[in-house]
């Protein structure tokens, strides 16, 4: 059975911005899954900031929790900074309620 987007994303939301314990998906950080036919994930996400000082262990970590599902062949995270991350349209409803953003 092919791997799905979903599966890859369901395994990264147990990976959290260490700054703030949240998970990078539920930050709105990951922006596409990319599933090859051949089972090769690219995942192109952004930081909370270019200069995020968590942000090499960030990517690493989702490269790890990408490999981990079965069926994926391989697994790279693609970095990117336009637009920027704005939690006030990136981040879903409970994250920013946590955050204390309101609309």
């Amino acid at each position: 059975m092919p791997v799905t987007d979903d599966q890859v994303r369901d395994a990264i939301r147990h990976v959290v911005d260490p700054e703030i314990a949240i998970s990078v998906v539920d930050l709105g950080l990951v922006r596409k899954i990319d599933v090859a036919e051949d089972g090769a994930v690219t995942v192109t996400m952004t930081l909370t900031s270019p200069f995020c000082p968590e942000g090499p262990v960030i990517v690493a970590e989702v490269e790890a929790a990408a490999r981990a599902v079965p069926g994926v062949t391989g697994a790279r995270v693609e970095l990117q900074w336009n637009p920027p991350w704005d939690p006030r349209t990136d981040a879903d409803d409970e994250v920013k309620a946590m955050l204390g953003i309101w609309d």
